[in-house]
């Protein structure tokens, strides 16, 4: 009976491990290949705003982050530099800075959502032509599935 129960316990804890495990790898198996600096850099020429991702951001840790320049321009917004990877990651503006999870969720309501945001390292997001960039002031990755905050980075 021990045997059993102990069986049942490890072959679910080994199932539980790999499940988490596929959740946070399929995004980096499956992600496109990285736009080209190329490409980053012609949107960084012609952006109106531009600010910076660190790794120190009071709702940052091991795996939530992100690094690098990022352009904010009327048909693009893109990042020269690299973000945690993980599923579900959704570009938003915030008419205010936020760098926690509660304070994403308490300004949601004000904030709009630009687009997905699919490679890791680099990356190029349209911008609707409904949105003005102007009426904002912080750029924010943010996980949609399980509602964690990524990074932001004030551009105003």
């Amino acid at each position: 009976m021990k045997k059993a129960l102990f069986l049942m316990f490890s072959h679910a804890l080994v199932g539980l491990v790999g499940f988490a495990a596929g959740i946070y790898l399929l995004p980096i198996l499956t992600a496109p290949p990285p736009p080209p600096d190329e490409m980053v850099e012609a949107v960084a020429n012609k952006a109106l705003f531009s600010g910076e991702f660190r790794r120190d951001l009071a709702g940052s840790d091991a795996l939530h982050w992100g690094e690098g320049s990022i352009s904010i321009g009327r048909d693009k917004v893109a990042l020269q530099g690299e973000i945690a990877p993980g599923p579900d990651y959704k570009l938003y503006l915030s008419p205010g800075f936020v760098e926690t999870e509660e304070e994403f969720l308490g300004l949601r309501s004000q904030m709009v959502r630009v687009g997905d945001v699919r490679t890791f390292k680099n990356f190029v997001v349209n911008m609707p032509p409904t949105i003005d960039p102007a009426a904002f002031d912080t750029v924010i990755v943010w996980c949609e599935a399980f509602g964690e905050f990524i990074t932001a980075a004030k551009y105003r």
